[in-house]
């Protein structure tokens, strides 16, 4: 199996060896294993990592999107005030679970455990 399904399945939030179970008991908690397969997802740690490449792919995509919109519509700025960091505080929850399953996809396939 290549790397590419690894990410895939780690970013659709489910076990990056078989692609069956979830890999979050909560939001980015992680199983300490697999239900299906069993590979010991304890292993695998992300720390920060996530985080970061989440705050530079939404950091990317809300800001020229911000500059655009006052360039062209102007619009006022409490309505700025309130719709961008709302929709950033959104994107960036709902990004985070997905990167984290993409890396614990990354360093099961490279077998970089830190456990």
């Amino acid at each position: 199996m290549n790397k590419i399904e690894f990410i895939k399945r780690g970013f659709s939030k489910k076990c990056p060896v078989c692609g069956r179970s979830p890999i979050f008991i909560k939001y980015v908690k992680t199983f300490s294993k697999c239900k299906n397969c069993g590979t010991k997802l304890s292993n695998y740690k992300s720390d920060d990592g996530p985080a970061y490449i989440t705050i530079l792919i939404i950091g990317h995509l809300i800001i020229p999107i911000i500059l655009l919109i006052e360039k062209h519509y102007s619009p006022a700025l409490l309505i700025q005030m309130t719709f961008w960091p709302i929709l950033t505080i959104l994107l960036c929850l709902w990004l985070l679970p997905r990167i984290k399953g993409a890396f614990i996809g990354i360093q099961i396939f490279l077998d970089d455990k830190s456990g």
